[in-house]
């Protein structure tokens, strides 16, 4: 079992770097990037929140899980 971050892939889909969504949504380049890496142990739902707002995308768009 595996939840997979999509992130990268709407980030590339929505023409934004990381930087900029960084600034976008107020959260810091480190943990964006702990999160598009799939590292991240958890997300609060106000967060996910934010980042679908600014990318106009689901919470399902980001997040997929995938069992092997």
């Amino acid at each position: 079992m595996s939840i997979i971050v999509n992130l990268d892939v709407m980030l590339a889909t929505r023409k934004m770097s990381l930087t900029e969504l960084s600034e976008k949504v107020g959260i810091t380049m480190s943990n964006l990037s702990i999160l598009k890496q799939g590292k991240a142990k958890a997300i609060r739902f106000s967060t996910l929140e934010v980042i679908c707002e600014v990318l106009e995308c689901q919470p399902g768009d980001i997040l997929e899980y995938r069992q092997y």
